[in-house]
């Protein structure tokens, strides 16, 4: 079987100038810092994931989402390849709750200029392309 690489969507959700990140466990990138997000499913929309995902994951409800960039990440220590498109959106509703004890150790809201380490290696590489989701917050008012 030939291996390809998977899809991952990544969301950055804005809330009073601060974004969303958590503490991986039991994973790939364990220990690392990250964005709520996950697995593109078949026939799924990346919107419809995003909203899925950050539900699944910390219990919050987003709206406003925008396309941002995306990564070519290869984890080469976990034999694992991931092409991560990265979306920006605001909070809307829902209380900050960690509802995947077993995947993430707890969700913190961060400046994006004062991010923590280590990130996750999506996070990293998105980083060095300079992205800045507040531009793209900025830019829709």
């Amino acid at each position: 079987m030939t291996k390809r690489p998977l899809v991952g969507v990544a969301v950055i959700i804005m809330k009073d100038r601060k974004v969303l990140l958590g503490k991986r466990k039991m994973s790939h990138g364990e220990g690392t810092w990250a964005l709520p997000g996950g697995h593109l499913e078949f026939n799924e929309t990346i919107e419809d994931c995003a909203r899925r995902e950050v539900f699944e994951e910390t219990g919050l409800i987003i709206k406003n989402i925008r396309y941002g960039a995306f990564t070519n990440d290869i984890f080469s220590g976990d034999q694992k390849h991931y092409v991560t498109l990265f979306v920006i959106s605001e909070y809307d509703s829902g209380i900050l709750e960690p509802k995947e004890p077993d995947k993430c150790h707890g969700w913190v809201w961060f400046s994006w200029c004062d991010l923590p380490e280590p990130k996750f290696l999506p996070l990293e590489n998105l980083l060095k392309q300079d992205f800045d989701p507040e531009a793209l917050i900025s830019d829709r008012d």
